[in-house]
């Protein structure tokens, strides 16, 4: 007698299974375990991650645009708007560089700050372009948006990640983070940010974690943290979960002296 060959397929191999609500579950374990593997993989066990705005120019981009603006009575308050944050753009990049280049010239060759963006356009790009530029690994964690592509040619190629659930992107971003620093940004930025916060301030956080608000006037403006100490949502002491700077070598120097003097006097965490 000839045996037929079963026609059926195994659960983890039948698309529709696996796009099912009931495999959900899978679906998040994967985006845990996936990334894990490549962590383990590339001993990535530190992080300096950059948030901010995805809008972000490349100043020279963003100046060019400005003159096509004007040129040709287009829209130059646009343009100028563009312009003024391309300044943003320009710090993250070289903020990202100098920082990869003081990684990379650490005695101990065991710990590594790689640089971490949500692989996008924008501020993400600047971070990865100026760890890129030192030679050095960087992360890109993206999400899938509708409508919507990353391009972030800098990116670490076998670093680069593509997310379905903003929760399991969010969880890379702060497992692995030794410092933050958070670039003028939108709903996003203002997202990452105030969980960040709330996780450090409700000690979710118990790590050290130097949280590097840049651009002082922008915050400033969008965050008013003395009101809610005012009306006592929060306490005084929450203020200083953060450290305001409009410098590079500000922030340099105070997330550098924050990873020597608590970091690197501790283990990373166990993958």
């Amino acid at each position: 007698m000839t045996r037929r060959r079963s026609k059926l397929s195994k659960a983890y191999s039948d698309p529709r299974f696996i796009a099912s609500r009931d495999a959900r579950p899978v679906r998040i374990l994967a985006e845990y375990l996936e990334p894990l593997a490549r962590f383990e993989h590339f001993h990535i066990r530190d992080t300096i991650v950059f948030f901010g705005s995805a809008r972000a120019l490349d100043p020279v981009v963003a100046a060019g645009a400005l003159e096509r603006a004007r040129a040709e009575r287009g829209d130059v308050a646009r343009a100028e708007r563009a312009l003024r944050l391309s300044a943003y753009y320009a710090a993250a990049r070289e903020l990202a560089r100098r920082l990869t280049e003081w990684s990379k010239g650490l005695t101990d060759k065991d710990r590594r700050f790689v640089i971490c963006t949500g692989g996008g356009p924008g501020i993400m790009e600047a971070a990865s372009r100026g760890a890129s530029e030192a030679k050095g690994v960087n992360i890109g964690l993206t999400i899938s948006l509708p409508n919507e592509e990353f391009e972030n040619p800098y990116v670490t190629r076998e670093l680069a990640f593509e997310f379905h659930y903003f929760f399991i992107r969010k969880f890379w971003f702060t497992y692995l983070a030794k410092a933050v620093v958070v670039m003028p940004g939108g709903f996003g930025t203002l997202d990452e940010l105030f969980e960040l916060l709330t996780l450090v301030q409700t000690l979710k956080i118990q790590k050290r974690m130097p949280v590097a608000m840049f651009g002082a006037e922008y915050w400033d403006q969008v965050i008013n943290f003395d009101t809610l100490v005012e009306w006592g949502t929060i306490d005084a002491a929450d203020s200083a979960l953060f450290h305001r700077t409009d410098s590079v070598d500000d922030a340099f120097q105070f997330i550098t002296r924050e990873l020597t003097e608590y970091a690197l006097a501790k283990p990373g965490p166990f993958l």
